[in-house]
């Protein structure tokens, strides 16, 4: 029988930079609408802070959805 390939600590950092990376990938999504808009610095730099802050909540939903398909003894799975 064949093991998991990865450790749980090994799990956990991919587990964190996969979520770093969907915060980052959504931030860096509002920085480029700035660019393509023609804005300012400012308002590139606004888009990109403000991506990063709707990636969180995005991310924040995901997890609590996706935590209502997993296994659990309070679900009788």
């Amino acid at each position: 029988m064949v093991g998991p390939s990865l450790t749980p600590s090994e799990r956990d950092v991919a587990s964190r930079r996969l979520k770093a990376g969907f915060v980052a990938l959504v931030g860096i999504s509002g920085a480029l609408i700035a660019i393509q808009a023609g804005g300012s610095l400012l308002i590139i730099t606004a888009g990109f802070v403000v991506g990063l802050a709707l990636g969180v909540v995005l991310l924040w939903f995901l997890l609590r959805w996706w935590a209502e398909f997993l296994p659990s003894p309070r679900n009788d799975r």
